[in-house]
């Protein structure tokens, strides 16, 4: 129970289900700090609620950029195919790493730079974990896209999320340019819960992470809500990080140019929005997909 007295593990978002139903509208805010809290302006806080996004540039900053894609190319090389956290095109290669922050001190140290732990701080108004970590990797002519969706789909169907109050941060460690799969978001999206048809099947994890069928909006939804929302697709340097809300609709199409797209993808959730047992599946997907373990980092760490 909350503090509140309500039921924190009440499905107020049902999902997979046999027929449509109408969009729900959101219960949680999207910021939960004030500009007191953390490095975002006003501004930026009142951005992030309307659009559910933001950039934030030079979070990393140029001289970490070279040790940190030679670390990429090393975790690379050691890369495992019986690890469950690497996860391959089907071209063969690598398409995802999960946990890299484990694999790798330096990418660990990324995690607690005062450019980013306080600013997830700040979002969620509270301490704060690793739901999930990993490095995207699209490579030049090979690189697979990724489908409409919002997170907080898979997170509230399979892992237990209970609620909206968790947000995702991209750090570019290429240019991200309109032609090489830069991620294209749907501004105010993060407003509306969209149900998705279709039931969960049996460890979805291990064909949704290479191409995701359930869990996705019909193309008359997204239709709706493209028309509702319109597309902002987000370019720039390599060290930008993009912010954005745990149910923004977003996606990006495969990269079909000579120049690779990398970044580093780190989902921070709130201490008080802990798992429950998922809501539509019959197990929780793995811990390196859904951190149910993990403690919140200290506050040294961000000093």
């Amino acid at each position: 129970m909350s503090a509140d007295g309500t039921d924190r593990c009440h499905d107020h978002y049902p999902t997979r289900l046999p027929h449509a139903v109408e969009p729900i509208a959101r219960r949680e805010p999207t910021v939960w700090g004030q500009e007191s809290d953390g490095p975002l302006t006003d501004a930026d806080l009142t951005s992030m609620t309307a659009n559910g996004y933001l950039v934030r540039p030079r979070t990393v900053e140029e001289n970490w950029l070279p040790p940190v894609r030679d670390e990429l190319q090393q975790i690379g090389a050691r890369a495992d195919d019986s690890d469950p956290r690497i996860i391959r095109e089907s071209s063969g290669g690598i398409r995802s790493v999960f946990q890299p922050h484990l694999l790798s001190d330096l990418i660990a140290e990324v995690v607690t730079l005062d450019t980013v732990l306080p600013v997830a701080r700040q979002l969620l108004g509270s301490d704060v974990y690793l739901h999930q970590a990993r490095i995207n990797l699209m490579p030049g002519f090979t690189g697979g896209g990724f489908y409409w969706h919002s997170d907080f789909e898979t997170w509230h169907a399979e892992d237990g999320m209970p609620l909206m109050r968790a947000v995702s941060c991209s750090i570019a460690l290429t240019e991200n340019f309109t032609y090489n799969g830069a991620l294209m978001v749907m501004p105010g999206s993060h407003k509306t819960f969209y149900p998705c048809v279709g039931e969960t099947p049996q460890n979805h994890h291990q064909a949704s992470l290479v191409k995701q069928e359930i869990g996705v909006p019909d193309r008359a939804t997204l239709t709706a809500a493209a028309d509702q929302f319109g597309i902002d697709q987000v370019t720039g340097p390599a060290g930008n990080a993009l912010w954005f809300d745990s149910n923004m609709m977003h996606g990006s199409a495969s990269n079909i140019t000579p120049f690779p797209r990398s970044n580093i993808f780190l989902v921070f959730n709130s201490v008080e929005n802990r798992l429950c047992a998922p809501f539509r599946a019959d197990s929780p997907r793995p811990e390196y997909l859904a951190a149910r373990t993990e403690q919140p980092f200290s506050v040294a760490a961000a000093t």
